[in-house]
Protein backbone atom coordinates (compact mmCIF):
# COMPACT_ATOMS: atom_id res chain seq x y z
CA UNK A 1 0.00 0.00 0.00
CA UNK A 2 1.43 3.32 -1.12
CA UNK A 3 0.23 6.84 -0.40
CA UNK A 4 0.49 9.12 -3.43
CA UNK A 5 0.40 12.86 -2.76
CA UNK A 6 -0.41 15.40 -5.47
CA UNK A 7 2.11 17.61 -3.71
CA UNK A 8 2.41 20.88 -5.64
CA UNK A 9 -0.37 22.68 -3.78
CA UNK A 10 -1.01 20.20 -0.96
CA UNK A 11 -1.50 21.89 2.43
CA UNK A 12 -1.29 18.61 4.39
CA UNK A 13 2.09 17.20 3.34
CA UNK A 14 3.46 17.23 6.91
CA UNK A 15 0.36 15.46 8.21
CA UNK A 16 0.64 12.75 5.55
CA UNK A 17 4.28 12.15 6.46
CA UNK A 18 3.52 11.97 10.18
CA UNK A 19 0.68 9.43 9.82
CA UNK A 20 2.45 7.36 7.14
CA UNK A 21 5.59 7.17 9.25
CA UNK A 22 3.62 5.93 12.26
CA UNK A 23 2.05 3.17 10.12
CA UNK A 24 5.25 2.45 8.12
CA UNK A 25 3.64 3.04 4.71
CA UNK A 26 5.62 4.37 1.73
CA UNK A 27 4.78 7.85 0.44
CA UNK A 28 5.39 9.28 -3.02
CA UNK A 29 5.27 13.09 -3.06
CA UNK A 30 4.71 13.91 -6.73
CA UNK A 31 5.42 17.46 -7.90
CA UNK A 32 6.80 19.66 -10.67
CA UNK A 33 9.67 20.70 -8.41
CA UNK A 34 10.28 22.83 -5.37
CA UNK A 35 10.14 20.10 -2.71
CA UNK A 36 13.22 19.20 -0.74
CA UNK A 37 14.25 15.56 -0.54
CA UNK A 38 13.09 13.83 2.64
CA UNK A 39 15.58 11.76 4.65
CA UNK A 40 12.93 9.18 5.60
CA UNK A 41 13.53 6.02 3.52
CA UNK A 42 9.75 5.54 3.18
CA UNK A 43 9.36 8.90 1.44
CA UNK A 44 10.20 9.46 -2.21
CA UNK A 45 9.95 12.89 -3.80
CA UNK A 46 9.10 12.38 -7.46
CA UNK A 47 9.75 15.38 -9.69
CA UNK A 48 7.91 15.17 -13.01
CA UNK A 49 8.33 17.33 -16.09
CA UNK A 50 6.91 20.84 -15.99
CA UNK A 51 3.54 21.08 -17.63
CA UNK A 52 -0.13 20.82 -16.92
CA UNK A 53 -1.27 17.56 -15.35
CA UNK A 54 2.14 15.85 -15.49
CA UNK A 55 1.97 14.94 -11.79
CA UNK A 56 -1.63 13.79 -12.22
CA UNK A 57 -0.71 11.53 -15.12
CA UNK A 58 2.23 10.05 -13.19
CA UNK A 59 0.02 9.18 -10.21
CA UNK A 60 -2.89 7.87 -12.32
CA UNK A 61 -0.57 5.53 -14.23
CA UNK A 62 0.77 3.94 -11.03
CA UNK A 63 -1.97 3.90 -8.40
CA UNK A 64 -3.65 0.58 -7.78
CA UNK A 65 -5.99 -1.29 -5.51
CA UNK A 66 -5.22 -0.58 -1.86
CA UNK A 67 -3.29 2.63 -2.57
CA UNK A 68 -4.39 6.06 -1.39
CA UNK A 69 -4.14 9.35 -3.28
CA UNK A 70 -4.23 12.70 -1.49
CA UNK A 71 -5.49 15.35 -3.91
CA UNK A 72 -7.91 18.19 -4.45
CA UNK A 73 -7.96 17.57 -8.20
CA UNK A 74 -11.28 15.95 -9.11
CA UNK A 75 -10.30 14.54 -12.55
CA UNK A 76 -7.25 12.90 -10.93
CA UNK A 77 -9.47 11.58 -8.14
CA UNK A 78 -11.81 10.02 -10.71
CA UNK A 79 -8.90 8.28 -12.46
CA UNK A 80 -7.56 6.96 -9.15
CA UNK A 81 -10.97 5.61 -8.12
CA UNK A 82 -11.34 3.95 -11.52
CA UNK A 83 -7.97 2.24 -10.97
CA UNK A 84 -9.12 0.86 -7.61
CA UNK A 85 -7.40 3.41 -5.38
CA UNK A 86 -8.86 5.38 -2.51
CA UNK A 87 -8.94 9.18 -2.50
CA UNK A 88 -8.87 11.74 0.29
CA UNK A 89 -9.11 15.46 -0.30
CA UNK A 90 -6.99 17.90 1.71
CA UNK A 91 -10.04 18.61 3.87
CA UNK A 92 -10.48 14.91 4.69
CA UNK A 93 -13.38 14.18 2.36
CA UNK A 94 -13.34 10.63 1.06
CA UNK A 95 -14.14 10.44 -2.64
CA UNK A 96 -15.40 7.20 -4.11
CA UNK A 97 -17.44 5.78 -6.98
CA UNK A 98 -20.66 6.93 -5.30
CA UNK A 99 -19.82 10.63 -5.03
CA UNK A 100 -17.16 11.45 -7.64
CA UNK A 101 -19.65 11.80 -10.52
CA UNK A 102 -21.69 14.43 -8.66
CA UNK A 103 -18.52 16.31 -7.63
CA UNK A 104 -17.28 16.38 -11.25
CA UNK A 105 -20.68 17.53 -12.53
CA UNK A 106 -20.82 20.34 -9.96
CA UNK A 107 -17.27 21.40 -10.85
CA UNK A 108 -18.16 21.52 -14.56
CA UNK A 109 -21.38 23.43 -13.90
CA UNK A 110 -19.57 26.05 -11.83
CA UNK A 111 -16.92 26.44 -14.55
CA UNK A 112 -19.69 27.03 -17.11
CA UNK A 113 -21.42 29.57 -14.86
CA UNK A 114 -18.16 31.48 -14.29
CA UNK A 115 -17.49 31.50 -18.04
CA UNK A 116 -20.99 32.86 -18.75
CA UNK A 117 -20.84 35.63 -16.13
CA UNK A 118 -17.53 37.49 -15.86
CA UNK A 119 -18.73 39.14 -12.63
CA UNK A 120 -19.35 35.83 -10.86
CA UNK A 121 -16.56 35.30 -8.38
CA UNK A 122 -15.21 31.78 -8.04
CA UNK A 123 -13.10 30.11 -5.43
CA UNK A 124 -13.78 28.02 -2.40
CA UNK A 125 -13.53 28.67 1.26
CA UNK A 126 -10.12 28.97 2.91
CA UNK A 127 -8.41 25.88 4.34
CA UNK A 128 -9.04 25.76 8.10
CA UNK A 129 -7.73 24.10 11.25
CA UNK A 130 -10.88 22.00 11.22
CA UNK A 131 -10.06 20.79 7.71
CA UNK A 132 -6.56 19.80 8.83
CA UNK A 133 -7.91 17.97 11.87
CA UNK A 134 -10.56 16.15 9.82
CA UNK A 135 -7.90 15.16 7.28
CA UNK A 136 -5.68 13.65 9.99
CA UNK A 137 -8.60 11.73 11.46
CA UNK A 138 -9.74 10.36 8.10
CA UNK A 139 -6.25 9.39 6.91
CA UNK A 140 -5.62 7.58 10.19
CA UNK A 141 -8.95 5.74 9.83
CA UNK A 142 -8.25 4.83 6.18
CA UNK A 143 -4.85 3.37 7.03
CA UNK A 144 -6.27 1.36 9.91
CA UNK A 145 -8.98 -0.08 7.62
CA UNK A 146 -6.41 -1.14 5.06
Amino acid sequence: MTIYVDADACPVKDEVLRVASRHKHPVKMVCNGGLRPNPDPLVEVVVVAAGPDEADMWIAERIGKGDICITGDLPLAARCIEAGGRVLTHAGEELDAKNIGQRLATRDLMADLRAADPFLQGGGRPFSKGDRSRFLERLEAALRRL
